[in-house]
């Protein structure tokens, strides 16, 4: 007797402001998944979210939303409430992943370089007087700098100043997509990412991806639309600096109890030292995404690797029950 095709509920959509990127990154895992012969459904994430829950009773899902909804682990709290198996890091990891400043102070008291940075809430922007505090971050951090909100992805709301009077303004547009910016020193060298993915259990490196944008900034447009970046796989960088930004990958991804994939994003410095800016627990899988990139650089199937996810999702529910 053969065993039961796997029933897979992937979400994407929500109402963040990366919605459309989750919608196109579902698509395509969802059809990566039919290839398998798995038997694949898609949801938003919405008030009928919880009846299909209830109602459809999926196997396992899949969860790509992007942004708050489905990285700060919500989500995960959700699922796990519902004793459903789902692909992805479990709630605590990816709250403790999601705030950058967060994930950095660790990665930093385990020894992995990062650049310099300062967390600033918009109450204290705005109480302590921004001129002179900003002021004071130039002179510590040195420029240029990059703004970012501290959760959230896409790089949605950040930039580049290489200005001291440019500051404000990139404040201003880091508020806009959060409470909290990240000023960070930014570090002059080669911009890569490394993807990972489990298998029985383990964390492999897929090859680094090495990203130049048109701009100064690997912004959201830059992401997704075709042809406004170039991307090198595996990066043109020397054997041992890839060694080195896997063994921070990895360190990242374990350290910070991740499962299942995750990507780290990382500057190279005229050193040769990768520095960790931030992890992703959601990366995009869209065509011009990171993780998919990486995986067909290591001759993987996007379906068979979210297959062998699903599978091992599937068992370890069922061993928990043991």
């Amino acid at each position: 007797m053969t065993d039961p095709i796997p029933t897979v509920l992937v979400l994407c959509g929500g109402l963040s402001p990366e919605r459309d990127v989750s919608i196109r990154s579902g698509r395509r895992v969802a059809e990566a998944l039919r290839i398998q012969g798995l038997a694949v459904t898609t949801a938003d994430v919405d008030s009928h979210l919880l009846a299909t829950l209830t109602d459809a009773r999926p196997d396992c899902v899949v969860p790509l939303l992007h942004g708050a909804a489905g990285e700060d682990g919500a989500l995960a709290d959700v699922l796990a409430s519902f004793r459903i198996p789902f692909v992805g890091s479990p709630a605590d990891a990816a709250r403790f992943s999601f705030d950058k400043s967060i994930g950095k102070a660790a990665a930093r008291s385990w020894g992995v370089p990062t650049p310099p940075a300062v967390a600033l809430p918009h109450s204290m922007f705005r109480e302590l007087g921004a001129k002179t505090l900003l002021d004071r971050l130039v002179a510590e951090l040195g420029l240029p700098l990059v703004v970012k909100p501290t959760r959230g992805g896409s790089a949605l709301g950040a930039s580049i100043v290489t200005e001291p009077e440019q500051l404000p303004a990139a404040m201003v547009g880091a508020f806009a997509y959060g409470d909290v910016a990240l000023i960070e020193h930014c570090v002059a060298g080669t911009e890569i990412a490394i993807s990972i993915y489990e298998s029985g259990g383990e964390p492999i490196a897929l090859p680094a991806v090495e990203i130049v944008p048109d701009g100064v900034l690997y912004d959201y447009d830059a992401r997704y639309t075709a042809g406004l970046t170039e991307f090198f796989c595996p990066a043109r960088i020397t054997t041992e600096t890839a060694a080195a930004a896997a063994d921070i990958a990895l360190t990242v991804h374990r350290r910070m109890g991740l499962r299942d994939y995750s990507r780290v994003d990382l500057m190279v410095d005229g050193a040769g030292q990768p520095q960790f800016l931030e992890v992703d627990v959601a990366p995009g899988m869209t065509e011009t995404s990171l993780f998919p990139l990486a995986l067909d650089a290591a001759a993987k199937d996007l379906g068979t690797v979210f297959a062998g996810l699903v599978r091992a999702a599937i068992d370890r529910q069922l061993a928990d029950r043991i």
